[in-house]
């Protein structure tokens, strides 16, 4: 039997690996596989993949040799095989793995060099002085600074405050009152009283404290880069999200995004990923200055977001780029997003209730929203009933967490 040309291979069971998966079948109409640990609501019920749940998948001791596993038996089914990581965890394990993988795995990752200066705040702020990033004033306080470091913070309060990775497995798997992956503290006494919860806990990382820069919601930025095998830029479209979640489990997430275009912008973070020997997918989190017109760099996480199929909104199918480039070799000049759209992850009414800007709750009531999960394809009973569900519990979630975060400092 004639091996089939290519099998996409997606590490996690989000509304991300949905997104995968879906601009897959819409490029290209394969079936793809989906691997995770524990199937999660956005892929249930799905027409669109096959679906493997692997015990303990994400843990290294296991992760290795059960995709490899996974790798030789599809080879004999495919001629290349791409495999796409939606979560931290499994781009690290996939860097810091990939010689076990036996070159099974057609596309390229970034090195683990690069990888931990993307992980490590001080490192990625060091790099953007390098390159001429504007980036927040940040101080680093190990585990024996937490309730010291409030007196050397060469700015005042407000202030942001994460761990050092909030997607590490010991920042995941610690628990404590309060746990977020992104705090907010208008007060050093707010700050403090978080530490000592913190402080009960097993958590022993280091904590990221930075200058709170003005501005809501409207004022953040995502900007999504395909970058291929050579580590040329291919495609950037830049979003603007006007509403994140609130709650602490998604706090730092977006909720809606409406996708925009900045040439400026893309031609100074075209050269910068270019500089830096960047491959793959980039999802890029900054803040826009009014003011000043400057964008502010908070990080690079080196794989798609759960809102990256805000580019599918605008028209930019990324998984077509990645294979037609990985399988096929075909590379077209890159393409810079100018398509307003508007992409949500959240009802309507949610929305309209909490975008509180006048300028965009007037141009969110003349965009039709695209949602990754209501997808016309893959409607079932069982899969409407889940994001009904979902929906419902969003609403609650929205009123209880919610809070301003249009103020000054």
């Amino acid at each position: 039997m004639d091996k089939k040309e290519f099998l996409p291979i997606i590490l996690g069971s989000d509304e991300n690996a949905y997104g995968t998966a879906r601009q897959f079948s819409e490029a290209y109409g394969v079936r793809p596989l989906v691997l995770c640990t524990i199937p999660l609501s956005p892929t249930r019920n799905s027409r669109l993949f096959d679906l493997q749940v692997i015990p303990d998948f994400e843990r290294a001791e296991v992760f290795p040799d059960a995709l490899l596993r996974v790798l030789r038996k599809k080879a004999a089914q495919y001629e290349k095989q791409l495999v796409i990581p939606c979560s931290d965890y499994y781009v690290g394990l996939l860097c810091r793995h990939y010689d076990h993988f036996e070159g099974m795995i057609a596309n390229r990752f970034n090195s683990v060099e690069m990888l931990e200066t993307f992980d490590t705040k001080d490192k990625f702020y060091s790099l953007c002085e390098q390159y001429g990033m504007d980036y927040p004033k940040t101080v680093v306080a190990a585990p024996e600074e937490r309730e010291s470091v409030p007196d050397r913070l060469p700015f005042d309060f407000p202030i942001v405050v994460k761990p050092e990775n909030s997607n590490a497995t010991e920042y995941l798997r610690c628990h404590f009152e309060g746990q977020k992956k992104v705090f907010f503290f208008d007060t050093r006494e707010e700050y403090l009283a978080m530490i000592a919860n913190m402080n009960r806990s097993d958590y022993r990382g280091k904590l990221i404290l930075q200058e709170f820069i003005p501005g809501g919601d409207g004022a953040m930025r995502v900007l999504n880069a395909y970058s291929d095998a050579d580590g040329k830029v291919r495609a950037m479209c830049l979003g603007q999200p006007v509403l994140e979640y609130y709650d602490p489990k998604s706090v730092g997430n977006y909720a809606a995004v409406i996708s925009r275009g900045d040439r400026a912008l893309y031609e100074k973070m075209q050269a910068f990923l270019e500089a830096i020997g960047y491959v793959g997918f980039a999802n890029i989190d900054m803040k826009y200055d009014r003011c000043s017109g400057r964008y502010t760099l908070f990080e690079i996480n080196p794989r798609q977001g759960r809102s990256s199929y805000f580019v599918r909104s605008a028209g930019i199918n990324l998984m077509k780029l990645f294979a037609d480039d990985v399988v096929y070799g075909r590379r077209e000049p890159c393409i810079y997003n100018e398509t307003v759209a508007l992409w949500s992850n959240v009802p309507r009414g949610i929305l309209t209730r909490y975008v509180t800007d006048p300028a965009l709750k007037a141009e969110l009531a003349s965009l039709k929203a695209d949602r990754t999960l209501m997808n016309p394809n893959d409607f079932n009973l069982k899969r409407l009933y889940r994001i009904a569900r979902v929906d419902h519990a969003q609403y609650k979630l929205f009123r209880e967490y919610w809070f301003d975060k249009e103020r000054g400092n």
